[in-house]
């Protein structure tokens, strides 16, 4: 009878999974602030994303770590570059049956770990930075990206990514944006995933969102859709479940939540600690994603909810 009627209904193709991609590695390597995550080999996450599939997980999105970084982040836009070359190898071996999605930031690229370039006073350049995202957003497409994901948080990036991407004939390449991406405390074992660390022990609140403030994300909201973005993202999800309502309420688009790497490492250590139960929790949080208003959920418990039963 509680299932006749609930009114939440999560299923695995609501998922996305993360997935890293390391460049110069022959076997996965785990993280160990990421419990069951790993940075992959290319026939790693060959075999990782044709599992996926078979569970019935429709979308995968992917970061890469370069052996070698710069000032600019130039791996990033590099046709050789490893998100590149592991996109291209996807795009042949699952062709249009998996939505491959692609990070669009330079953090991952850059020696100093900020999501764009630095001026002269080591603040990051908006307009400098969008044209290096434009340059990685055709790179992308080229290797076969369906979607690019900015999430710089850039003033404009939307529009200057659409015009670049159609400029090239990209004109299906699909953008979700990253359009309320706060500056959270929940971050740390993505960077440990993709070995960024910034700089001068600066941060990023220059750019990313206010975690006091609702009104400034649903403007942003606005200002990403007028230029263009197919899918809005809120990113933490389960701290942000008022934020993810309002954009619900606000557009009529896709809207996707990514339940972040500290809140699944969080429920993880809990677990391990016996405090918790963990797939009571795990399913308690996704399902208020999901209830919140999220139409796709970026979690890396995509592959763990494929092999429950009710998956």
């Amino acid at each position: 009878m509680r299932d006749l009627v609930a009114e939440t209904r999560l299923h695995t193709s609501d998922l996305v999974a993360p997935l890293f991609v390391r460049e110069g590695i022959t076997s996965p390597q785990p993280i160990a602030s990421l419990p069951g995550v790993v940075q992959h080999s290319l026939d790693s996450l060959s075999r990782e994303v044709a599992d996926l599939a078979r569970l019935g997980v429709r979308g995968v999105i992917l970061f890469g770590v370069p052996a070698t970084k710069d000032e600019t982040g130039s791996g990033a836009h590099d046709p050789a570059g490893i998100a590149q070359v592991a996109l291209a190898r996807l795009r042949a071996e699952v062709g249009d049956s998996m939505v491959l999605m692609a990070d669009l930031c330079v953090d991952e690229y850059t020696s100093h770990g900020h999501c764009g370039i630095l001026d002269a006073t080591g603040d990051v350049d908006n307009d400098l930075t969008l044209d290096v995202y434009c340059r990685a957003a055709v790179a992308q497409a080229d290797a076969g990206a369906h979607v690019v994901a900015p999430s710089g948080m850039m003033d404009g990036q939307v529009g200057a990514i659409r015009a670049a991407l159609d400029a090239a004939g990209h004109t299906g390449t699909a953008i979700m944006a990253y359009s309320a991406k706060y500056a959270s405390g929940l971050y740390g074992p993505f960077r440990d995933a993709v070995d960024v660390q910034i700089t001068g022990g600066g941060d990023r609140k220059g750019y990313q969102q206010d975690w006091r403030n609702a009104r400034e994300s649903l403007r942003e909201v606005r200002e990403d859709i007028e230029q263009g973005a197919d899918i809005v993202m809120v990113k933490p999800a389960v701290t942000y479940l008022d934020v993810i309502s309002q954009v619900r309420a606000a557009t009529d688009l896709p809207v996707a939540a990514y339940h972040v790497s500290g809140e699944y490492s969080m429920i993880k250590a809990a677990a391990a600690n016996g405090w918790i139960d963990h797939d009571a929790v795990a399913m308690e949080q996704l399902t208020a994603v999901k209830r919140a208003g999220a139409d796709i959920i970026l979690t890396y418990f995509a592959r763990w909810f494929a092999e429950q039963p009710t998956g």
